[in-house]
């Protein structure tokens, strides 16, 4: 009788259940890169929306990751290291070909400081301590990498959306070097942003949120840049909102865990 091979080894359950939210992080790199081609091509339009499917890559492959219990360190650096690409170097070369390349020097230095920015941002992402009260994952410590790569974005899908024929004088030269400036500030600073990881909505809302939804993207496919922009402005205006939440939860909780920490103290003799 024949005996088995020693050799062989099944693959445990875990690894293959890494295999799919990986294999959605490298879909989204090869788009990221992939716009960065359109752009090179002139094909802006199509290049902004690469950026805007790499995204949705990135926001599927984690929540697949825990939903299927298949995250892993492995993943974790992966989706790091694609998210330089398709956040960081992706639209510094899309905004590079549309505008900054007739800028000279001062163009090539904004991408630069920018990429390096995001690099700077994930890497911190990655080292922060996970021991964080339940409440701070509804912020993120600066803007996150995917939502600076779209903000960075916003002068151009500006363009495109056809409200900028109400601002005749407008100067995207110089409103380009401004969100880069702004947007790679924002990204190593440690401004709360909401993180939207943790939303509670009533059952009785539900309807409500589905229709609201679907709504966004039907107007979306229809009316794609006038969305983005819309989207992107109200982002920003989301962000001093965000701080002020942020600051304000933080005082009740700190006046709350020093009345629990005072009670413990007091002397009951």
């Amino acid at each position: 009788m024949e005996q088995p091979n020693k050799n062989f080894k099944i693959v445990s359950i875990k690894k293959t259940r890494m295999i799919l939210p990986n294999a959605i992080t490298l879909i989204g790199v090869c788009i990221g890169l992939s716009s960065i081609k359109f752009a090179l091509d002139g094909k802006f339009i199509i290049a902004v929306i690469a950026i805007l499917f790499a995204g949705l890559m990135d926001a599927l492959d984690g929540r697949i990751a825990r939903l299927i219990k298949g995250t892993s360190e492995m993943g974790k650096e992966l989706d790091s290291l694609g998210d330089v690409i398709s956040f960081g170097v992706a639209p510094a070369f899309i905004m590079y070909f549309w505008n900054l390349q007739y800028q000279d020097k001062l163009g090539w230095l904004v991408c630069l400081i920018y990429v390096v920015c995001v690099a700077l941002r994930l890497a911190r992402f990655n080292v922060n301590s996970n021991d964080e009260p339940s409440w701070k994952d509804n912020f993120f410590e600066g803007v996150p990498a995917p939502a600076g790569g779209i903000i960075v974005l916003m002068p151009l899908i500006f363009s495109f959306s056809g409200f900028d024929k109400y601002y005749f004088n407008l100067n995207y030269d110089l409103v380009v070097l401004i969100f880069f400036v702004a947007i790679s500030f924002l990204l190593i600073s440690t401004i709360p942003t909401y993180s939207f990881k943790k939303i509670v909505i009533p059952r009785n809302m539900t309807v409500f949120l589905l229709f609201s939804i679907v709504l966004f993207f039907g107007l979306l496919l229809i009316y794609t840049f006038k969305v983005l922009a819309l989207s992107g402005f109200i982002y920003l205006f989301l962000i001093p909102i965000s701080y002020f939440h942020y600051k304000k939860i933080n005082k009740s909780k700190n006046i709350t865990d020093g009345k629990n920490k005072s009670e413990e103290l007091e002397d009951i003799l």
